[in-house]
């Protein structure tokens, strides 16, 4: 078998005679180049030493492709400035800003740092917990502490994974352009596709929204992105639409539903979860509920005053009647009537399942809660 005598050749010159380098690869590049020079490059010394550039097939094609570089490493926040070479020419040169694009050193206290690991463990999903997971490494390496022993360990919020759908939604939000997916419907589970223009995406109640102007329908929308089934396809030219001012807590609101109020008797230690995000009722109002409190046969008066009177607040009539259920008979559900008799309605209908009998005070009825 006959051997090619000829050289292999050097990594630069394979990747002088690739077809041509990704565009972020070759940004990249200009950015090490333009850091690391002593003094200032110019443009012939860009185009021969910086990978990607001897590419271009004419002159005209390269300053173009350089023109449209600096324009985008700018845009992005790093300050290539435009310098004298001195000596007996007038060709200018380019370098990157060190004072103003290098960070200062990082000196944080055991306290903000321990900030710092809580926010990060809000991010749970695999797309950003990588990322995050390196950084944390990175300020710790740096001697910036070890917040293993801080206050606020295991205290940190969750969410649910972000999932495919948050990576082209922010690109297409950041470029103002619109997109389309299928979306499964919460009322029906019917599949449709939308087509959107997307605002904003925010974290509430455990999981992510997207804030948009749903465009079959000519208004304001929210789509919980859990409930995104396909890829989400970016479609039309960047800048097709504005994004208006407009209120998140406001928006997400008038999805979720009004925040509405409850008053719910809880049995002392129980329900710690409810408990978390409720407040105890005024003192001249515990005497009124008290009255509504369930009077089984047999029960004392003492046993009657043993409960906690609390204040909970809910979106959701479901949501709230399937919690408040799930507690038992260490929960009463006082007010309002609707969220009552939604709860009893689900107790009663538990209580089919498993075929036991439902408890009766000595009226005869079905408690109400």
């Amino acid at each position: 078998m006959p051997i090619d005598p000829s050289p292999t050749p050097s990594p630069s010159a394979q990747s002088s005679s690739s077809p041509g380098l990704n565009p972020a690869e070759r940004l990249l590049n200009l950015v090490i180049a333009l850091v690391n020079t002593n003094a200032a490059m110019t443009k012939q010394q860009v185009r021969t030493a910086v990978a990607g550039y001897a590419d271009a097939p004419s002159d005209e094609a390269f300053e173009r492709m350089f023109e449209r570089d600096k324009d985008m490493l700018r845009a992005l926040g790093i300050p290539v400035v435009t310098v004298g070479t001195g000596g007996h020419t007038d060709e200018l040169g380019y370098r990157i800003d060190q004072d103003a694009y290098a960070l200062p050193s990082i000196d944080l206290t055991p306290a903000e740092l321990g900030v710092l690991s809580l926010a990060a463990q809000f991010w749970q999903d695999k797309t950003l917990q990588t990322d995050i997971n390196r950084a944390m490494v990175k300020l710790r390496a740096a001697g910036a502490g070890d917040p293993s022993a801080d206050a606020l360990a295991g205290l940190a919020p969750s969410v649910r994974a972000v999932g495919d759908a948050y990576g082209p939604l922010m690109e297409a939000i950041e470029a103002r352009r619109a997109v389309t997916f299928s979306y499964r419907a919460a009322y029906n589970g019917a599949v449709l596709i939308r087509h959107v223009e997307p605002w904003r995406i925010a974290a509430r109640d455990g999981g992510w929204y997207l804030m948009c102007f749903d465009r079959d329908r000519q208004a304001p929308r929210v789509f919980r992105m859990s409930r995104i089934e396909s890829r989400v396809r970016v479609t039309g030219p960047a800048g097709a639409y504005e994004i208006p001012d407009f209120e998140t807590d406001v928006m997400l609101g008038k999805a979720h539903g009004e925040i509405r109020q409850a008053v719910v008797a809880v049995r002392p230690e129980r329900a710690g979860a409810l408990r978390a995000r409720a407040k105890p009722v005024a003192d001249g109002d515990r005497e009124t509920y008290s009255e509504r409190l369930p009077d089984p046969a047999g029960a004392s008066a003492g046993d009657r005053e043993g409960w906690d009177i609390l204040e909970v607040p809910y979106r959701s009539m479901s949501g709230m009647a399937s919690e408040a259920a799930g507690y038992g008979a260490a929960l009463v559900v006082l007010e309002p009537e609707a969220l009552r008799e939604e709860t009893l309605r689900r107790l009663v209908a538990a209580a089919a399942l498993g075929g036991a009998p439902v408890a009766k005070n000595v009226e005869g009825e079905v408690p109400r809660g």
